[in-house]
């Protein structure tokens, strides 16, 4: 099978990383129990800041955020790389700045999960995204994201979507944990 994920927020835990950066930085003590009631992508609303302040604050900590100890999801390389001995072709798909591709294919690369280089995509807007999809023809596509997910509700791709606390209005099949879920 071909098989594509999102990184962020599908394999690992960027979004809670982040959350405690938020923390560290604005010296708060925002506790974990606000942040998985968030309703938004966004994070920057547990702290007070409205939307220009919080894409300011989370630009300017882009290189920590993406490039520090961010946790994958318990079980996520595990399952990549089970998928990948068995002989499926694994994808990336992720939305991150251009300007960070090649250092975060090096930094999943460094977690542990398998990666082709010609099967890594990054740097793109939703609805380019979105087209990579339908183009690589994937059988499985793993995201986050309810801007990305309701879009590709039509296509012949078995569409799953990784459990969060903003994407609970998605009604499609569910990963809540990496550590026991299966394709069937």
């Amino acid at each position: 099978m071909r098989i594509g994920f999102d990184i962020d927020d599908t394999l690992i835990n960027l979004r809670e990383h982040a959350f405690h950066i938020y923390n560290k930085k604005l010296n708060t003590q925002i506790g974990l129990e606000i942040f998985r009631e968030l309703k938004t992508v966004e994070i920057h609303e547990a702290f007070g800041l409205d939307k220009v302040q919080g894409g300011e604050m989370w630009k300017s900590l882009l290189e920590e955020i993406y490039f520090t100890d961010c946790p994958t999801f318990n079980g996520a390389v595990e399952f990549l790389n089970n998928l990948h001995q068995k002989g499926h072709e694994i994808f990336y798909i992720t939305s991150r700045p251009k300007d960070y591709c090649q250092r975060t294919r090096e930094w999943i690369i460094n977690q542990g999960f398998p990666v082709k280089a010609e099967h890594f995509f990054c740097g793109m807007q939703d609805q380019e995204k979105i087209d990579i999809i339908k183009e690589l023809n994937l059988d499985v596509y793993f995201d986050d994201k309810p801007a990305v997910l309701e879009t590709l509700k039509n296509i012949p791709t078995k569409i799953f979507v990784k459990d969060q606390s903003y994407n609970q209005n998605v009604k499609l099949p569910r990963v809540t944990e990496w550590t026991t879920f299966t394709i069937d």
